[in-house]
């Protein structure tokens, strides 16, 4: 899913577009990718994990090879909406599938199963460059196609297993008794965890987006911007893992509400910074400082919403923040060709974060206030 951003200069070149426009691609992947969450975690939950993922690692083969032959950039873009469909069964679903397996740690499973989304970033731009060098995209697009089927079919046949349902009704008791405790029923909960999800993932994807073409505009050549997009999403791997494990000792919703507050002090760093050593280490803490609050959204539904649902309600969230990433990428595009900087981009991206701040926070002090205040 991280391909089409390494590309993005290449299609500006090729199809001489403008920057808003190059941004259309990523844009549709993205919202291929939030629905495929939401209808792949919804087919999870009804028919098992084997299927689906096969079924969704066949189409991404497809959209990957056909983007690689069209010459037309509507055809392109409207590939990338297919790509996303697909790529979406590794993350949301897949998650909540490894969810209903634990329960002391799920954090820290939930995070371990989300970093192969952020390595995956931080590793594949590496190899894609010399690849985008020496061959061009469309090449590259070609070997992703074949890798896909070769490496995840494979893997899937190693998930048959199915959960025992004494594990159900133990995480059942565990969500009532956590929901008791915040008092808003599933789909006002679900609404106020959708809309922190879009804010923070808009804010998220200023840098992670368009962080290449940052780069091509000051100077520093897209291998540059390919190298601190690596940076950033290994970091968020790290980022990954050690929120899991803070998770499993606080919860979800702490946990979501230090990721997004360190996210918003990262952000706000971009903005004085722009020297190539400088932008590796606001890069690096960037990513240190973001990757865990998706999978804490996660962490949350599974925590205080009913099992039997968990992959389309996991899938609602994911959606919810993957779309917000689509509107960001497209909408920091937008601010650039107004203004022809970044600057003002970020700058919404830290109003946007500021209110995933205040919708958090709002339902951390929720589970703090007294029974009877709960209810007013």
């Amino acid at each position: 899913m991280w391909a089409v951003i390494t590309i993005m200069p290449a299609l500006e070149t090729d199809f001489e577009t403008a920057r808003s426009v190059t941004s259309l691609p990523f844009t549709l992947n993205m919202i291929g990718f939030a629905v495929g969450n939401l209808v792949i975690g919804r087919i999870i939950d009804r028919f098992g994990v084997i299927i689906s993922v096969i079924a969704a690692a066949m189409a991404s083969a497809i959209a990957y090879y056909l983007a690689s032959q069209t010459q037309n950039f509507q055809l392109l873009t409207a590939f990338h909406l297919l790509l996303g469909f697909g790529t979406a069964a590794g993350f949301g679903p897949l998650i909540s599938d490894i969810s209903h397996w634990f329960l002391k740690h799920r954090g820290i499973a939930v995070a371990l199963i989300a970093s192969g989304n952020y390595l995956a970033g931080g590793l594949w731009p590496l190899f894609l460059s010399d690849i985008l060098l020496e061959q061009g995209w469309r090449d590259a697009y070609q070997i992703l196609a074949a890798l896909t089927l070769i490496v995840i079919i494979p893997l899937t046949l190693l998930l048959r297993r199915r959960l025992p349902n004494a594990a159900h009704q133990q995480a059942s008791a565990l969500a009532s008794a956590n929901s008791a405790k915040i008092n808003l029923s599933t789909r006002p909960f679900l609404l106020l965890l959708g809309i922190a999800g879009i804010s923070c993932c808009v804010a998220m994807s200023m840098p992670q987006v368009h962080i290449v073409s940052y780069c091509v505009g000051l100077g520093y050549g897209p291998a540059v911007g390919v190298q601190m997009l690596s940076v950033m999403l290994l970091g968020g791997v790290v980022s990954r893992i050690v929120s899991g494990l803070i998770a499993d000792r606080l919860g979800g919703i702490k946990t979501v509400l230090l990721g997004a507050s360190l996210q918003c002090i990262a952000l706000v760093m971009y903005l004085p910074f722009d020297g190539m050593i400088s932008l590796y280490v606001v890069s690096l803490v960037f990513g240190l400082s973001q990757g865990g609050i998706v999978p804490g959204y996660a962490v949350i539904v599974r925590e205080y919403l009913p099992p039997r649902e968990a992959g389309e309600q996991v899938g609602f969230v994911i959606m919810m923040t993957i779309l917000g990433m689509a509107l960001g990428g497209w909408m920091s595009g937008w601010i650039y060709d107004l203004t022809d900087s970044y600057q003002l981009a970020f700058v919404n991206g830290i109003a946007w974060n500021l209110l995933t701040i205040l919708i958090i926070a709002g339902l951390f002090f929720r589970t703090l206030l007294p029974a009877k205040l709960r209810q007013c």
